[in-house]
């Protein structure tokens, strides 16, 4: 048992999701959205359980998570929504993900702009 928690905690997955709650914890990100292997979903929970950080879990696909994580008025807003694959999300509600996950405003301006229209021709 305690070599196979050595090995999760020793895994490249698990560092990344370290260093998201780093910056979270910094301040850095408002919002963090992590794809992570099924394997390591509890342990990813139990940490931020353990930090009081408020999370959202999500399938995406066969094998992997989504785990949102960040502040709890971002949660809920995400809750709100995200309730299928990110792919089947409107123009609208990928602009508004984008926005909360802190990309860049104007790319998500073009990124909206091609959605709308490529669902207008549809």
């Amino acid at each position: 048992m305690v070599a196979e928690t050595k090995q999760i905690v020793g895994s490249a997955e698990i560092k990344v999701l370290y260093n998201h709650i780093y910056e979270y914890k910094k301040g850095v990100r408002n919002l963090i959205l992590y794809t992570l292997n099924e394997q390591y979903v509890s342990h990813a929970c139990e940490r931020l359980d353990k930090q009081r950080i408020p999370y959202l879990i999500q399938r995406a696909g066969k094998n992997n998570i989504n785990i949102y994580f960040g502040q709890p008025e971002c949660i809920e807003t995400i809750r709100s929504f995200v309730s299928r694959p990110l792919n089947t999300l409107t123009p609208e509600e990928d602009f508004i993900l984008g926005a909360l996950l802190g990309y860049n405003i104007c790319e998500q301006c073009k990124r909206f702009c091609t959605k709308k229209k490529t669902a207008c021709r549809a």
